[in-house]
């Protein structure tokens, strides 16, 4: 079975327009697919208005219980639903879900190591036949950043990990690519200049451009992802804008390209 992992983030969430637009491309989408988002500008902004203030370490979130139930209700409730709702008015029949929905997602407790990030989880397993199932049904799983520890506990789970830990697992079956849609064009080599995209990328690439500070803050959690999902037998990652995940789709080059099987060409 061929499977893409779409995921999306408050560049999309955020505005009611963009998201309508998005969700009529993604409903356009070929094949079998999954879509994975968070939504933490939104749980801040919520967060605040009922005295919640964010804590953000290196662009982690720190999660409290009063910010557990912050994020719960944003990501697994308000945006998740949101999502639900508007692809069932595209004819796309979609089921919401956490980590602990069909136990989709188990994670543990992230251990203090010089930071104490409270309730956030760090992956440990995906439920394959539970896609499986899904997909074969013609179910599609819009899945949200809450996973859980099969002893009760809900944890507050990076998004873009996710997305990546999905992919990963489901490519041991399935031929998976990894779509990640963001603010910016795809990799830049200057951020304040969209037409300098890095159209492909390796590793040494990475990690060079990585050390000149040319890439940096969120964008390397992401491609930390990106290049872990590939040596985990994922056939190929994409980062961009979310209005070209079809050009994406039909192998037009647009936003940044991460393929397997390229590696050696660089």
């Amino acid at each position: 079975m061929k499977i893409s992992i779409i995921k999306i983030g408050g560049n999309v969430i955020d505005f009611p327009e963009k998201l309508d637009e998005f969700l009529k491309l993604f409903s356009k989408f070929p094949g079998h697919k999954i879509l994975v988002h968070g939504g933490g500008i939104m749980a801040s902004r919520f967060g605040e208005s009922l005295g919640v203030m964010p804590e953000m370490v290196d662009g982690r979130r720190i999660t409290d219980k009063d910010t557990l139930d912050v994020v719960t209700m944003v990501y697994a409730g308000l945006i998740n639903k949101q999502i639900v709702a508007k692809l069932q008015a595209l004819k796309v029949n979609s089921i919401g879900m956490t980590g602990a929905d069909g136990n989709l997602i188990r994670s543990i407790k992230r251990p203090v190591k010089g930071i104490d990030y409270g309730f956030v989880g760090d992956i440990k397993e995906v439920n394959n036949k539970l896609i499986d199932h899904l997909l074969k049904g013609d179910l599609l799983p819009v899945v949200n950043a809450i996973t859980h520890d099969q002893k009760g506990q809900l944890l507050n789970t990076n998004a873009d990990s996710i997305a990546s830990a999905l992919a990963t697992s489901l490519a041991k079956e399935h031929q998976v690519n990894l779509y990640f849609c963001f603010n910016k064009s795809g990799v830049l080599i200057d951020e304040k200049n969209e037409n300098s995209i890095i159209p492909l990328i390796n590793e040494d690439i990475y990690q060079e451009l990585k050390k000149e500070n040319v890439i940096h803050s969120g964008m390397i959690p992401k491609l930390d992802n990106a290049f872990e999902a590939l040596m985990k037998g994922v056939n190929h990652v994409w980062i961009g804008k979310a209005e070209n995940l079809l050009l994406a789709a039909k192998g037009k080059l647009s936003g940044t390209t991460i393929e397997r099987h390229r590696y050696d060409l660089y």
